[in-house]
């Protein structure tokens, strides 16, 4: 049996090193990955923690550029057809070759059941094995951005999910496990030791990776630490040597001790608000026989009953961007003149609430979870008071993300009121519009989880998705984003910043999606 840490180990003495100077690193999280199969969730931390032991056709780089991974090259053949050159001499961790019939494999698996990335493949009609080391992509229409779609997508083994009956995804919004929820075993920087759920991952580096290793690592500590005070005082302690989720209101003391530093930048993630507007009738809500959302009166209403200003300030102390598209700065297709936002008007919204035939307001129900974005309870309580004062009734469900996504993620969102957050995987302002807004097809809309339909919006979409020329497109975009906005289909709240904190002794690229590649990770003076 193959044993990746013995490897490791025995690597560290053949470089001359005591197991006590072995370079550990240890890390934590307020919330877990909830799986190790990369195709279960479209989340940023589950895909970047995955993304160390799975690799895609084409990564990014430190700063964000496409660069080869498992393809070696790609290019279109013609407009339609996009050909990836298998990268030669590549093994998984069992040892096994990497080609084609993996690739194939593992597409067909990312757009079967209980998948959570379907959407990532939404251009493409048909793959095509061309012999052991070439792979064609077959799209309906042209699409440009196919490539940016993939840099999440990771390749599994066909032979290692078939060995092991995980040849499905398992449905996480119905928490199913199957063999690869638990295990996992690809072709990336590294390997998974032990998994503990909720508590502690170990990896160790994967002495078959074809690529250079740039880390010096010989064994990776994840550790869930949900209380943000514990969290905090595991580094000052020596405890961790990095927190990924650093409070606000802990960043200034962090900042001060000696031998800690904070790191700091603009994150691509937007987080945002969203309504069902899809049933008869709530789901969670004490209004019967009608549903208050599917009246923009009443989505504009709650909209300016929001102090948005407030929670920028107070909730996030200053750590955040307040937002009026469902996409913000560094997404191809911002532009700062349409990110504008209804103004903060009580007695606006108490009007519109009684217009629409609710003078003494309703109740509902808000979903949020409480250990994924920055602050998001204390976020989500803030929002409870602010429409307190329109007369809405809110009750705050707030849950860790496993049980979270699991009910707004559900195929038919068991949810009414929501907070979530959203980065573009491809950078790019079609990836969210595609995504949150478009019409629920079984690719389109897949994160829709309020249920937003608009025909005309669609159209736009479908021609944003295939236009080449940037002026056009852009104007396209900028059609989308106001029909949004006018429709209040969701409530964008702010991008928050991304956050760190480390041991001065901790080398680590920090990217602006997010992601946190080991790979980058070096520990020692």
């Amino acid at each position: 049996m193959f044993r990746p840490f013995l490897a490791a180990a025995a690597l560290a003495v053949s470089l001359g090193l005591a197991p006590a100077q072995a370079n550990l690193f240890r890390w934590a999280n307020d919330g877990d990955v909830n799986s190790m199969d990369p195709y279960t969730r479209s989340e940023t931390f589950l895909l970047t923690f995955n993304a160390n032991i799975y690799e895609p056709l084409i990564r990014r780089d430190r700063n964000l550029r496409l660069e080869a991974a498992l393809a070696e090259r790609w290019e279109q053949v013609d407009p339609l057809t996009w050909r990836f050159h298998l990268r030669r001499n590549v093994r998984f961790s069992d040892g096994s070759p990497f080609t084609a019939d993996d690739v194939v494999f593992s597409i067909a698996r990312a757009r079967g059941p209980g998948s959570n990335i379907t959407s990532y493949f939404a251009a493409v009609a048909e793959v095509r094995r061309v012999d052991d080391f070439t792979v064609d992509l077959i799209t309906r229409v042209p699409s440009p951005i196919l490539p940016e779609e993939l840099t999440s997508f990771g390749i599994m083994s066909k032979a290692w999910l078939e060995r092991h009956g995980a040849q499905r995804v398992a449905d996480l919004t119905s928490r199913e496990e199957n063999f690869a929820t638990r295990n996992a075993m690809g072709t990336g920087p590294f390997v998974l030791v032990s998994r503990e759920p909720d508590r502690r991952t170990v990896l160790a580096p994967n002495p078959l990776w074809w690529d250079t290793p740039t880390h010096n690592l010989t064994r990776v500590e994840f550790n869930v630490i949900a209380n943000d005070a514990t969290r905090v005082a595991a580094l000052l302690s020596g405890e961790v040597d990095m927190v990924y989720t650093v409070p606000p209101q802990d960043m200034e003391r962090i900042g001060r001790t000696p031998n800690m530093r904070i790191i700091q930048g603009p994150e691509l993630r937007t987080i945002y608000l969203g309504m069902d507007q899809n049933r008869a009738e709530l789901l969670k809500s004490d209004v019967r026989g009608r549903n208050p959302f599917q009246d923009v009166r009443v989505r504009r209403a709650i909209y300016q009953a929001i102090d948005v200003q407030a929670i920028t300030t107070r909730v996030m102390r200053g750590q955040a961007r307040p937002a009026g598209q469902i996409f913000g700065p560094g997404v191809n297709g911002f532009l700062e003149a349409n990110d504008t936002r209804l103004p903060l008007d009580l007695e606006a919204a108490r009007r519109l609430l009684a217009e629409a035939g609710y003078p003494n307001g309703f109740g509902v129900t808000l979903d949020c979870p409480n250990d994924r974005y920055v602050n998001d309870e204390a976020i989500c309580t803030a929002v409870v008071a602010m429409l307190a004062r329109i007369n809405v009734r809110v009750t705050l469900a707030a849950q860790t993300r496993a049980r979270f996504f699991a009910e707004v993620n559900a195929p038919r969102y068991n949810t009414s009121f929501y907070l979530l957050g959203w980065t573009p995987n491809t950078y790019d302002a079609h990836n969210a519009l595609f995504n949150l807004a478009g019409t629920r097809d079984g690719t389109r809309g897949v994160f829709n989880n309020g249920g937003y339909s608009n025909p005309a919006f669609d159209a736009l979409v479908d021609q944003i998705a295939v236009e080449t020329v940037p002026a056009r497109r852009q104007e396209l975009i900028t059609q989308a984003t106001r029909l949004l906005q006018s429709d209040v289909a969701y409530i964008p709240l702010h991008q928050q910043q991304v956050v760190w904190a480390a041991r001065n002794n901790v080398t680590l690229v920090q990217q602006a999606d997010n992601g946190f590649p080991l790979r980058s990770v070096r520990i020692g003076n």
